[in-house]
């Protein structure tokens, strides 16, 4: 039972969209409304700038952070880090599947980095890293996401148990699912390209 709450929780957090109330207050228009429509970091960025994407992101990993710590050190203590799994997966879903926008959402990137870092520092964080390096090889967004939640299998199968590695699974098919249709654009060259150091060097400038 205490799973299920876990997810729950997790999934009420994700409800809220960051990104909407940044573009509510910028512009007025609802993220919904701009640019590709997607409630992410990447329109924002691409339409306000790169402080109110920062200001998302921070706010995507904090309703990320803050269910899986309360139910793993607060709520459910004896569950551990099985509950920050169910709460990150909860605040995932809740990102990509908005019950109060007819389950039309974001694709759960930053949550998904959030979930995983919040289950295991260490692995996490590995994680992220082996998708910023997918992202920095390929220049594809959607191949560094679904890199991301894969690179976290092997260590949760062999090291943190299979129910974490069950919710593994879960976590990369959802990631999958959200990013198909990028994937699919790749062979056809229609997917942008993102060279991210060029971007920093841009930036430095």
């Amino acid at each position: 039972m205490n799973r299920l709450f876990s997810l729950l929780i997790g999934y009420v957090f994700g409800n809220f969209l960051t990104a909407e109330v940044v573009s509510k207050r910028v512009s007025g228009k609802s993220v919904f409304n701009i640019g590709t429509g997607n409630p992410g970091m990447a329109n924002i960025v691409n339409q306000y700038g790169v402080k109110y994407g920062i200001a998302v992101l921070a706010g995507d990993l904090l309703k990320t952070f803050v269910p899986c710590l309360l139910c793993r050190i607060v709520l459910f203590p004896g569950l551990g880090a099985t509950a920050a799994a169910y709460a990150g997966l909860g605040a995932v879903l809740g990102h990509n599947f908005p019950i109060w926008h007819r389950l039309k959402g974001g694709k759960g990137v930053a949550c998904t980095c959030a979930a995983l870092v919040s289950t295991s520092f260490g692995y996490g964080l590995l994680a992220c890293i082996i998708g910023l390096i997918g992202v920095l090889i390929s220049h594809y967004l959607p191949v560094g996401a679904v890199l991301i939640p894969v690179a976290f299998l092997v260590p949760a199968f062999c090291f943190l148990g299979n129910e974490m590695g069950v919710l593994t699974v879960i976590l990369s098919l959802v990631m999958l699912q959200r990013h198909m249709p990028g994937l699919k654009n790749i062979p056809t060259g229609t997917e942008p390209r993102k060279d991210l150091l060029k971007a920093l060097k841009r930036r430095k400038r």
